[in-house]
């Protein structure tokens, strides 16, 4: 059984006499668990209480730290790392998800935020225009062992224009207010149903809202005063079979290379292989992914990161594949809809799941012989695309991972295959994602 009577034991000893001192909530109004760079995992917790408090365990109590202090734009934010083996915790009461060691459900979603930017406005207050408060609740509702966010959280840039029912109230800017509103009170049921690996995206570089994300949902240490940076390095994130790497592209234009970072990640594609694979693949802007361009044909691929593919591979030789054999698979978003690419050059398969909110991006159905042009010139071999808004679940399976998709109000609408590779054989036999017509 999933839930095993030690767990409900465990649960109702550390559970309940928290609940039963008479605090109905936590001492702030959002608590969650996600993977931290050292691979573990951390709770977090704002509060706009002075001090932090208490997290408790099946294994002890454990005071909670400040992980950033209280200013101007933001309440005090309490981090303390979950103990290997942990089954039940708990804040004031309000149980933590606990980190499976081998998932076998695991959510992606990303692309989450309402879009307000100078005159380009979404409709925040309309379910149907802005979905992600009523699909995070859907999502939670089929109980992930983990969820995966594929990037770009907070979208509300510029305030609403006076007389705009669509947005109207909503806070705006890289602060706590706004942060509430476009992620941590929409994504409350989610984040309170699974742990979670946060990628960062695009939305996230200095320029936008990068202290924000630094401070609230980075995998490191945070220090007061200390300036954004606009790359930190790649982690992993250990989940029994297969190793996740997620690595930070905000700072990779589409259009331009960005000179300046281009080591940092031509380093770290080029040390793919040296993670223990299977491997997934995880960032923000994909590599190798389509959106339509004139004609209605698929166009796209990041400048940045192909020159970094290339100069990874070219660094370990002629035959050198362009990415290491042991990653299996590619999640990302950037592209505000479903992808599911498979690639010639034993480029591992793609997924885009970047349709979780924001303003939805019109790719073709088809992405079959797409071309991708660079210095490493790479073709679509199968590839298909979803509209409208929704997520994905990945449920491991004897040959791979079934791949489900669902709308924004978790009615299942598609289901793929993904076929996990098997590295480092001769000849490389990459695996691939499946998409049957839908019916």
């Amino acid at each position: 059984m999933k839930r095993s009577l030690k767990h409900l034991i465990l649960c109702l000893l550390v559970c309940l006499p928290a609940a039963a001192s008479g605090q109905a909530a936590p001492t702030a109004g959002t608590a969650w668990v996600q993977a931290i760079a050292d691979g573990g995992y951390e709770a977090r917790l704002i509060t706009r209480a002075a001090t932090c408090p208490v997290m408790h365990t099946d294994g002890g109590d454990i005071a909670m730290s400040v992980r950033a202090a209280p200013n101007d734009k933001f309440p005090l934010l309490c981090a303390a790392r979950v103990p290997v083996g942990t089954s039940a915790a708990n804040i004031d009461g309000v149980a933590l998800p606990m980190p499976v060691a081998d998932p076998r459900r695991i959510l992606v979603l990303g692309d989450t935020g309402c879009r307000l930017l100078n005159k380009v406005l979404q409709d925040c207050n309309t379910p149907q225009e802005w979905p992600f408060p009523g699909l995070a609740a859907a999502a939670a509702k089929l109980r992930p062992d983990l969820v995966i966010h594929v990037g770009d959280y907070l979208y509300r840039e510029t305030p609403c224009p006076p007389g705009d029912a669509g947005c109207a109230g909503s806070p705006w800017g890289d602060n706590g207010p706004a942060w509430q509103a476009d992620f941590f009170d929409p994504a409350a049921p989610l984040l309170a149903a699974a742990p979670w690996v946060l990628a960062r995206g695009n939305h996230e570089e200095c320029s936008r809202e990068g202290t924000g994300w630094l401070r609230l949902l980075g995998p490191l240490a945070h220090r007061d005063g200390v300036p954004c940076v606009n790359h930190i390095p790649m982690f992993t994130v250990d989940l029994g079979k297969l190793r996740l790497a997620v690595m930070d592209d905000a700072s990779a234009p589409d259009r331009a290379t960005n000179e300046q970072d281009l080591p940092a990640y031509t380093a770290e594609i080029g040390a793919l292989g040296q993670i223990q694979g299977p491997v997934w693949f995880v960032h923000h802007r994909p590599i190798w992914a389509a959106i339509t361009g004139p004609l209605g044909l698929p166009i796209g691929g990041n400048r940045t990161l192909v020159q970094a593919v290339h100069d990874a591979a070219l660094a370990k030789g002629a035959d050198a594949p362009l990415i290491a054999p042991n990653v299996t698979l590619q999640l990302s978003g950037h592209i505000h809809t479903f992808e599911a690419i498979n690639y010639d050059r034993s480029v591992p398969p793609q997924i885009v799941a970047g349709n979780g909110g924001d303003i939805l991006d019109v790719t073709p159905k088809d992405l079959y012989g797409a071309i991708f042009q660079g210095p490493e010139t790479v073709r679509v071999t199968k590839g298909v695309s979803a509209g409208g808004f929704g997520f994905l679940l990945m449920t491991r399976a004897a040959d791979g991972w079934t791949v489900e998709l669902y709308d924004s109000a978790g009615n299942p609408t598609r289901n793929c295959h993904f076929y996990a590779a098997r590295a480092n054989q001769p000849g490389r036999i990459v695996g691939k994602v499946d998409c049957p017509a839908a019916k």
